[in-house]
């Protein structure tokens, strides 16, 4: 099956086929260095790497690019408020630069536990403040800015389609305007720069054609894509939340400039919901990976967890689901750790045709996982199995074949009863087998007996 993916802009799926084949341009929107990403915001970089890794499954050449927002994100989305990075030296005492270093380190990290690739390229707002600053002047080379005292702004009337992605209602915002919009023309319109304030020196401003200030954040991604990948590249990703205000402004800018929206594609991982909230770092509480590490559990749990739904659905988390999700992959790895390795590379294409089509049909990852159980209990060789789960873990990305059991410390006196037991049990003296067992069991150990041999664990 060829590779399908829902695209937000036609609101359909369609057949992804690449501008030049077989290389991709892929985008991801990153993270903003404030502070730590929560497990909702890692949903979304999840999500992102199944595609990549489904992309490199059929066999596309990707260039992926990931962008780190370290300056010009507002607090508010309307370009108001405080720029989140200063807002995040307030709280911690350290500098913007020092946290946006710390920060970024931090999701670095969380990436490499969920065992997510890592971009082809990644790009720092900061480093590239003057590719922000010439797409700025082509835009208003294009009659689509205006100034006022606190930035240069895109005009939105501009363009009769603007919103489409979003599908705004872009006329009945202006009907309904109950915001204060200061100098603003349209509820819509949005700073591409905003100047520094006069009343106190900010941590991070540059010179610029319109006065000492910092870029708006949806110039940074607009800048940045079509300096690494073009001006119209395959695809371009990010949460549902970026729908109808970032990656609108992306497109709306790319527009003006470039004549073009940007990315044939646009994608997005849609929300993990507390109850009937999303998870967000405003609400304060926010569940970190590291929350999960704390409470014991292997953060490719997570991951595991995330399997388990349509990327555009939302997702609802809960410790119950967290359970299950340990207690499935725990009998994944033991399953595939039991297996003997075949002694060829030998695969089963029936269950690789099935996985295909489930991850080629829109990233259908339960269907996926799915396929992956039934591979678990059909009677295949052992080892054909293991070569073919070692295949289906290039997609999903869960380490099978890296994970092995825990080694216990298990003491003399319980060593030698288990080679009591073992001679037991070849000598077919099943009663007395049986007796021994017991008596490991009293030392406080079960006894698992699996195909490569008996086995032995603390009790729980």
């Amino acid at each position: 099956m060829e590779l399908q993916l829902f695209d937000t802009y036609s609101r359909s799926v369609r057949k992804f086929e690449p501008q030049h084949p077989p290389a991709v341009g892929l985008y991801t929107c990153g993270p903003t260095v404030y502070d730590y990403a929560h497990i909702g915001n890692l949903r979304t970089y999840i999500f992102e790497d199944f595609l990549r890794r489904v992309l490199d499954w059929n066999h596309f050449q990707v260039t992926h690019v990931m962008n780190i927002t370290d300056v010009g994100h507002l607090v508010s989305d309307a370009d108001e408020g405080e720029d989140k990075m200063e807002k995040g030296s307030a709280r911690t005492g350290k500098s913007a630069w020092e946290i946006a270093e710390f920060y970024t380190k931090a999701f670095q990290n969380d990436m490499d536990r969920l065992n997510i690739l890592l971009p082809t390229i990644w790009c720092r707002a900061t480093d590239h403040i003057q590719d922000q600053i010439e797409a700025i002047l082509c835009i208003e080379s294009k009659g689509f800015t205006y100034q006022t005292s606190d930035g240069i702004y895109f005009d939105t009337s501009k363009q009769p389609d603007y919103g489409y992605l979003g599908r705004l209602d872009v006329e009945g915002l202006r009907a309904g305007m109950r915001i204060d919009m200061g100098e603003k023309r349209n509820p819509t319109d949005f700073a591409l720069w905003k100047f520094s304030p006069t009343d106190k020196q900010r941590q991070m401003e540059w010179d610029s054609p319109w006065g000492k200030g910092f870029p708006g954040w949806h110039i940074e991604c607009s800048a940045m894509s079509a300096k690494y990948l073009g001006a119209y590249f395959d695809i371009h990703c990010g949460g549902e939340d970026h729908i109808t205000v970032h990656h609108t402004n992306e497109i709306a800018q790319t527009e003006a400039c470039h004549d073009t929206r940007l990315a044939n594609f646009w994608m997005h991982g849609y929300f993990l919901q507390l109850g009937d909230e999303k998870m967000a770092k405003s609400g304060g509480g926010f569940i970190r990976l590291e929350t999960l590490i704390e409470r014991g559990y292997d953060p490719l749990v997570y991951r595991f967890f995330c399997l388990n739904a349509l990327y555009r659905v939302k997702l609802n988390f809960t410790w119950e689901a967290i359970d299950a999700a340990a207690t499935s992959l725990e009998r994944l790895r033991k399953a595939v750790n039991e297996w003997q390795p075949a002694s060829s590379s030998e695969v089963d294409p029936g269950f690789i045709g099935q996985f295909e089509i489930a991850i080629n049909d829109d990233l259908n990852m339960p269907r996926a996982v799915a396929v992956t159980w039934d591979l678990v209990r059909s009677n295949l060789d052992p080892g054909i199995k293991k070569s073919t789960i070692a295949m289906f873990d290039q997609v999903l990305g869960l380490k099978l074949m890296e994970w092995e059991p825990l080694v216990e410390e298990v003491s003399d006196e319980v060593l030698r009863l288990m080679e009591q037991r073992t001679q037991a049990r070849k000598e077919k003296r099943w009663t007395d087998a049986d007796a021994i067992r017991g008596q490991i069991t009293a030392l406080g150990y079960d006894v698992e007996d699996t195909p490569l041999g008996p086995k032995i664990k603390t009790r729980k």
